[in-house]
Parts: structure tokens; C-alpha cells; sequence
């Protein structure tokens, strides 16, 4: 069985999403341990989070970098230094390279606040609003070269409530992801899940009673 024993998790903002991950680590829910947090963004909530924690954690700054190669070999090489096996984007908003994602093809994950395909990129929860969807949620997807059009791997639905507005809407959303995201890392860390020949594929036990609501 392929495994995953050291994750990183790239982050711009807060880190609840990490935050959650993290307490699934500290409890062995999740069988792995976090080799390292990045953040793009000096001052990132995530960075005190991962202190908080107690877990490695650095910022490399994009600005600081002539191009998105030079910024992208930086994170290579902390990464290759923590020797991680998986990396998990919680809320990294940055487009990464081909160069980045062959390198850790079929071990790079990313969570996306909508039921994709339906709309990726930004705003999501006010493009579902303004649709009249019934539901919206969150995706957990293998990523490739292609902006949010990896394979799927999981996804949380929340029916859109007629008082709801674009904050509500995402505070709901992020409470299911908090759930998702660890679930999914534990597949991928126990190797019930991987990418093979562009398709997901899934250990014939694993077993989802889904996080809808």
C-alpha cells in the first residue's frame, strides 16, 4: 500500500482548513504528521496557527521573487528539506506551474468552495447565489495542470437557505470543509485513494457516508 507519512500544507489566510487537519494528526485520526506549513503571505493567520500547533512552519514571500519559477523552486526545495509526500493547498492562492504539479503529481491536493465543475476561480458562494442553486458546498480534488479541473475525489453539499447571503452561505460551507478535507487526507495518507492514469481510484473498502446537509 502506497503512503503518505509527511504532509505539508500551503496556505494565503487563516488556516482553519489546516487547523482542522492538523487536530486530525494530533489525534491520529489521520495516520501522517505535518513536515511543514507555507504561506505566500507575511503575517498569514496560518502562521500562528501552525505555531500554535507547535508545527514547522515558514513564509516565502511571491513578491519577493522575480518570477513564479523562482517562487515555486524556493517552496520545492523547503519542501524536498522536510521530505513530504503529500501536499495538501488549504486556501493557496496562488496558480501554481506545470513544474510544481509534475512534481508531486498524484500527491497534491486542493479543496475548491464550490460543487465543481460548477464555478470554478473566486466568488463562488455569491455565483451560486445568483444562479438560484438549491445547494452548494465543497470539492476535495487531485490537482492538475488545469485550474480547478482535477479529478474528484470528494464532495460536501449544503442546501442554500432562502436568507442566505454570500457570508452565511460560506460560513456553512467551511464547517463541512472542516470535516471533508482531514477525511479525505486520511484516504490519501492510507493509500485507500490515488490518481492512476488520470482517473481516481478507490480501495474497494473505503466506505463514505458523505457530510451533507
Amino acid at each position: 500500500m502506497n503512503t503518505h507519512g509527511r504532509i505539508a500544507i500551503l496556505a494565503s489566510g487563516n488556516g482553519s482548513n489546516m487547523t482542522a487537519i492538523a487536530a486530525a494528526c494530533e489525534k491520529r485520526t489521520i495516520p501522517a504528521s505535518i513536515g511543514l506549513v507555507v504561506s505566500n503571505v507575511p503575517g498569514a493567520n496560518v502562521l500562528a496557527r501552525a505555531e500554535k500547533h507547535q508545527l514547522p512552519h515558514c513564509c516565502i514571500d511571491h513578491r519577493q521573487y522575480d518570477n513564479r519559477e523562482a517562487f515555486e523552486e524556493a517552496m520545492l526545495g523547503k519542501l524536498q528539506e522536510a521530505s513530504i509526500d503529500l501536499v495538501v493547498l488549504a486556501g493557496f492562492m496562488r496558480i501554481l506551474t506545470d513544474r510544481f504539479i509534475r512534481e508531486y503529481y498524484g500527491s497534491l491536493l486542493n479543496i475548491h468552495p464550490s460543487l465543481l465543475p460548477k464555478y470554478p476561480g473566486l466568488n463562488t458562494h455569491q455565483r451560486a447565489l445568483d444562479a438560484g442553486d438549491s445547494e452548494s458546498g465543497a470539492t476535495v480534488h487531485f490537482v492538475t495542470p488545469e485550474l480547478d479541473a482535477g479529478p474528484t475525489i470528494a464532495q460536501a453539499r449544503v442546501k442554500i437557505l432562502p436568507e442566505d447571503d454570500a457570508d452565511s452561505l460560506a460560513a456553512r460551507v467551511q464547517a463541512r470543509e472542516h470535516l471533508l478535507y482531514p477525511r479525505v487526507v486520511r484516504w490519501c495518507v492510507q493509500g485507500e485513494i490515488q490518481l492512476r492514469d488520470g482517473k481516481v481510484w478507490k480501495d474497494e473498502s473505503l466506505t463514505d457516508d458523505g457530510i451533507d446537509a
